[in-house]
């Protein structure tokens, strides 16, 4: 735990807004400290009705106890769970601006981005009260909302001031350790990917914010058995975790050291509203699918020979503009989704004349590059064993998601985000069907995964 705490640390010395971070256990005891420190306003706590029950209220309590008044708590409606609307935080920063406070978001994802970017809206710092280790958004920059019935993530500053009381989260619904989990072992592709992109000249590797992550996911990920007792050290080194993860994204100016292919899947499911059994899909459990899904890909892909040959045969192979628009059309009923993909898809088209120099480099460097890549993943089955153990969703089917649409995942995914990943490189060599149909088929990873039987899968 010290060892964490250190990297916790030297985190927070390399960010660009948050200050102080509080991680303890009764750690709620210093937010009189945090909200002086952001300039003394009025506090305004943002919560529902489930994180005041098991923060809010005593938050209130200890402020007032304090000498910091705080006004009316600001309480968001949960039918189960808050909605992640941008207009909601629009009203939200009305009230900051008409009363002049410091809110205080109380809560986990949807509750954080809310009050974040309802912060940003008004001009003024906020605090975050955390209750869960449920995703690595606290610390980061960016709000991911739905805005014109489409998700996107948002410009506005991280909070000034984080608190983590480790009592409060060991209290939290179990599963949502796992999403936190889920979330985590999506770090591992990001690493891959990064280094993917860095080696082909696609977009160079920060250093230190990719070192604060990749140097200490697997440490993160090391008590999965621990994660799903509901172990407070482990819950503990949890939270450590997902702070330095967002941290890291502070210090890059985006979420490039925690976010790769895994986190497309996991941002088309959430802009669909996927749904499991009433409630929208939690993110870390799409995270966490998505890291097993292209763990699998990666996996398949080191296993192949690249020379000249291959490159050869690959010329021609990329989709072309013409192309991209018709899988735009096909993948995407919903009209803001498919147009923020026509965006997304513009930009990362007009890096389509360096395909040529990214497969010869790949195919002069292939074994050192094969190696260097080996070193960032994990084997699918183990990762979804980890998952298992700390209580994480591993297969789509954990989300009622069929195989097949798993598949056509793989396709879309790379569709709405500019972002290189292994999909990109996939369909620069045309082998990203192949790839897919490889784990599908009987014998491939997703085909065991399916009682013993081959699936048969249509890709475009």
């Amino acid at each position: 735990m010290a060892g964490q705490a250190q990297v916790l640390n030297e985190a927070v010395r390399k960010a660009t807004t948050t200050r102080q971070v509080f991680v303890s256990s009764s750690a709620l005891a210093f937010l009189p400290d945090a909200v002086r420190a952001a300039g003394g306003r009025a506090p305004m706590i943002v919560g529902d009705r489930n994180t005041m029950e098991a923060a809010g209220y005593d938050a209130h309590a200890i402020l007032e106890q304090a000498g910091l008044a705080s006004v009316a708590p600001v309480l968001l409606e949960a039918a189960p769970r808050v909605k992640p609307h941008a207009a909601l935080a629009r009203d939200i920063a009305g009230a900051i601006k008409a009363q002049g406070t410091t809110p205080v978001a109380v809560g986990s994802g949807v509750i954080n981005d809310l009050t974040k970017y309802a912060a940003e809206l008004a001009g003024v710092p906020y605090i975050c009260v955390a209750t869960a280790a449920s995703m690595d958004g606290y610390a980061a920059s960016g709000a991911a909302l739905l805005d014109d019935g489409f998700k996107r993530t948002l410009d506005c500053a991280p909070p000034v001031s984080v608190v983590a009381d480790l009592d409060v989260i060991a209290r939290a619904p179990a599963r949502m350790a796992g999403w936190g989990y889920g979330d985590l072992a999506g770090k591992i592709v990001a690493g891959a990917d990064w280094k993917l992109a860095d080696l082909l000249g696609e977009e160079p590797i920060n250093p230190e914010p990719f070192a604060l992550v990749q140097d200490n996911v697997r440490g993160w990920l090391s008590q999965p058995d621990a994660i799903g007792a509901g172990n407070s050290a482990a819950m503990g080194d949890l939270m450590n975790g997902l702070l330095v993860s967002g941290f890291a994204m502070q210090a890059h100016g985006n979420s490039r050291p925690a976010s790769g292919a895994e986190h497309l899947i996991s941002h088309v499911w959430e802009m669909e509203r996927l749904t499991y059994e009433g409630e929208p899909a939690a993110h870390g459990a799409c995270v966490g699918i998505g890291t097993v899904a292209i763990l699998a890909l990666y996996e398949w892909f080191l296993a192949q020979d690249i020379d000249e040959n291959v490159i050869a045969q690959a010329r021609g192979a990329a989709s072309t503009p013409e192309a991209v628009e018709a899988e735009i059309e096909a993948a995407f009923s919903d009209p803001h989704i498919a147009e923020s993909a026509r965006t997304e898809m513009r930009v990362k088209m007009e890096r389509a004349p360096r395909r040529a120099e990214r497969l010869a480099t790949l195919a002069a460097d292939w074994p050192a590059l094969r190696e260097e890549l080996r070193r960032y993943c994990i084997a699918p089955d183990e990762m979804e064993t980890w998952l298992r153990a700390a209580g994480a969703a591993a297969h789509p089917g954990d989300l009622g998601v069929p195989l097949a649409q798993l598949a056509k995942e793989c396709r879309r995914a790379r569709l709405i985000r500019r972002r290189f990943t292994i999909l990109d490189l996939l369909d620069d060599l045309g082998w990203l069907d192949k790839g897919i149909a490889a784990l599908m088929a009987e014998g491939g990873f997703w085909g065991r995964r399916s009682k013993g039987q081959g699936i048969a899968i249509s890709t475009p």
